[in-house]
């Protein structure tokens, strides 16, 4: 593959590392050669680098799978999920990072293989989860996009609406940790 085929969501490997295109520009001057400036993040450390490479030049594809498994428990320093064909797999939480708070009993992710490894997880947009504590809004409080604190069930705390009661199911966006909406379940 070469610089035409760079687009948002490449995996790429550098120095024997996978990376993924995050952003990318195509630069055409009045002098000279074209070149992509891209925006690139390793997929085992998260580190995000800035790259340019001139028109024609050859990238390497990254051996990168991904596939879904299941949440199933928490091991210490790592967590276990089953995959289709019921095989184990283990990933450390360090690889994950912040994620971690967003994966429950029975979360469905797509794991990501870097030659055969387990390196890291792909969560979905929206996860599901349910309110285990939460203090009850103050009466009279009516303010315009008044907030309080909320543990869910994975342990992680989110801002919600006064309104939103303990037990209840909220939808969160696992990219920014943000209340979405509650949801009947």
């Amino acid at each position: 593959m070469d610089t035409s085929d760079i687009r948002k969501g490449l995996k790429m490997t550098i120095d024997g590392q996978p990376y993924v295109v995050v952003e990318f520009q195509f630069v055409k001057p009045g002098k000279g050669q074209a070149f992509t400036r891209v925006k690139i993040k390793n997929l085992i450390s998260g580190n995000v680098l800035e790259r340019t490479w001139r028109s024609g030049e050859k990238l390497e594809p990254a051996d990168v799978e991904e596939r879904e498994a299941t949440f199933s428990w928490d091991e210490g320093d790592q967590l276990v999920f089953v995959d289709g064909h019921s095989e184990q797999i283990y990933i450390e939480k360090s690889k994950i990072g912040d994620d971690v708070r967003w994966i429950g009993d029975g979360q469905r992710i797509d794991i990501v293989f870097f030659n055969g490894n387990p390196i890291n997880i792909s969560l979905p947009a929206h996860v599901v989860l349910q309110i285990t504590n939460s203090e009850p809004g103050i009466k009279g409080d009516t303010a315009s996009g008044a907030t309080k604190p909320a543990t869910v069930s994975t342990g992680a705390t989110v801002n919600v609406p006064l309104f939103v009661k303990e037990g209840e199911w909220i939808k969160i966006d696992t990219r920014t940790g943000e209340y979405i909406e509650r949801v009947n379940k």
